[in-house]
């Protein structure tokens, strides 16, 4: 007795997409800024606010056409980069509007500029825009692949975009630092789109050169120390790290790019030697720029004696302000609302944001506002982790490492850890370059997650298959 039996191709088990968990997770999103602003019209005025149900459904909305998108066009992305912005994005717009209310900054404002203009209705607007630049890239960059194309054009690009703020007529310069562009009432700061842009030149760079770069002449005192000819991208991004800092006194933008450029290095070479390289030739540079530069001068001087009377009476007191916000607040802080943290000044809604959460949710809000950044780069890590080519590898860990890095010079900033570099916390901090720029990022971490978490196709049937008898007694 004989049976015949067709063979049959078992497709792999698809991994489950996540996109409920993250629906769950962006409710909660939404719903915790939503209770930070009721408690803080309580605080304010003893009663609801009255924009109360605009803002939460406002946040709702952006939130779910976020989620919609996601699910549509990158079903199998990380579940939780889109609800960890939109949490941080709804606690920064509330916290904008608080300081919107405060009569000190109101009358500042009138007595400098004649009139006072809330800030919040623009940071709602720049959250818009973001999440429509986040939806953008989701629908138009299919496979993070293509922008390796684009490698060199992306160098031109990012330069470009650098030098800008010293374009006269375009250029302007706010409290010193030349890092703007005031383009149709708006000012603009183009370093926060040329850190997405130079992170995609580094990694197209670092997948062709890695090789050469990791190859070693001799060890020094246990390092591995690179050839000669292989110092030279080093010693260019320096370069050019000082000459932003020199040209534009911006201390924040050249530490950024300069440390995702080593980062990007060291995971590319696996060498030890390029950190210690790097991290010499940025403490060189710094010193150096600042025997002669007289702004940078001023903010390392600010930082050594915060509370120095020649500092204080320099108006250069926002340090002493912030550090004096941050012990006011203690463990549990103030209480949304209560606090002083507008005796900064207008940069309280900026520079300085991260010293209200300080006072009025102290050190506990503190730590969970840090750890919500710590969550974004750790998926961002882990996405590089798991990404299957090599320049997926890169970008991920470069665009993380910079979005770390930019957290770190400024959080150090405020608390006086470091010098005040003048960059903004990403999300929370008033700006419509960094929300925008900073939603562009999130949007090309969750396209490299989503091919690095997706599964891979079932093999085609082998159509021999089927005319394999199995001949059984």
């Amino acid at each position: 007795m004989s049976s015949t039996t067709h063979t049959s191709t078992i497709g792999a088990i698809g991994a489950p997409s996540r996109r409920n968990t993250e629906l769950a997770l962006l409710a909660f999103a939404v719903v915790i800024p939503l209770f930070a602003y009721i408690n803080v019209g309580l605080a304010l005025d003893g009663e609801l606010p009255s924009g109360m149900l605009g803002y939460g459904m406002g946040l709702g909305l952006l939130a779910g056409v976020g989620h919609i998108v996601v699910r549509k066009f990158a079903s199998y992305a990380d579940p939780l980069l889109l609800p960890l912005a939109t949490v941080l994005n709804g606690l920064g717009l509330v916290v904008v509007w608080r300081l919107d209310q405060s009569e000190r900054l109101q009358n500042l404002a009138k007595a400098q500029f004649g009139a006072f203009s809330p800030s919040a209705p623009n940071q709602l607007m720049y959250s818009a825009i973001g999440i429509a630049l986040f939806v953008v890239v989701l629908i138009f960059l299919k496979d993070h692949r293509v922008l390796q194309r684009y490698t060199y054009i992306s160098m031109v690009g990012a330069l470009v975009l650098l030098l800008l703020p010293l374009v006269p007529g375009l250029g302007k310069d706010i409290y010193g630092a030349k890092i703007w562009i005031s383009v149709g009432g708006f000012s603009i700061q183009p370093g926060e789109f040329a850190k997405i842009v130079i992170a995609v030149f580094f990694a197209g760079y670092l997948m062709v050169k890695r090789d050469a770069l990791a190859l070693a002449s001799r060890r020094f005192m246990g390092l591995y120390l690179p050839r000669g000819r292989d110092l030279g991208p080093i010693i260019v991004v320096w370069a050019m790290s000082i000459l932003i800092l020199v040209f534009e006194t911006d201390l924040g933008t050249s530490l950024l790019f300069f440390g995702m450029f080593v980062v990007m290095l060291y995971v590319a070479t696996e060498r030890t030697s390029w950190i210690v390289f790097g991290l010499l030739m940025s403490a060189v540079g710094a010193v150096g720029v600042a025997t002669f530069e007289p702004h940078v001068q001023k903010r390392v001087d600010a930082w050594l004696n915060p509370f120095s009377e020649a500092v204080l009476q320099g108006n250069s007191d926002q340090i002493a302000q912030s550090l004096m916000a941050f012990g006011s607040g203690g463990v549990l802080g103030t209480g949304l609302g209560q606090g002083h943290s507008d005796l900064i000044g207008f940069a309280a809604n900026s520079d300085f944001i991260l010293a209200t959460f300080g006072e009025e949710m102290g050190l506990a809000g503190v730590m969970a506002i840090l750890l919500l950044y710590g969550l974004i780069v750790e998926r961002g890590v882990r996405t590089a982790l798991a990404a299957r080519d090599p320049f997926g590898k890169l970008l991920a860990i470069g665009l993380s490492g910079a979005f770390a890095i930019q957290v770190f010079v400024v959080a150090g900033g405020v608390m006086g850890l470091i010098p005040l570099t003048g960059m903004t916390m990403p999300f929370l901090a008033y700006g419509g370059s960094s929300v925008i720029a900073n939603w562009a990022l999130v949007g090309i971490l969750i396209r490299i997650s989503d091919t690095a978490r997706r599964p891979a196709p079932a093999p085609a049937p082998n159509p021999d298959a089927e005319m394999t008898q199995v001949v059984r007694p």
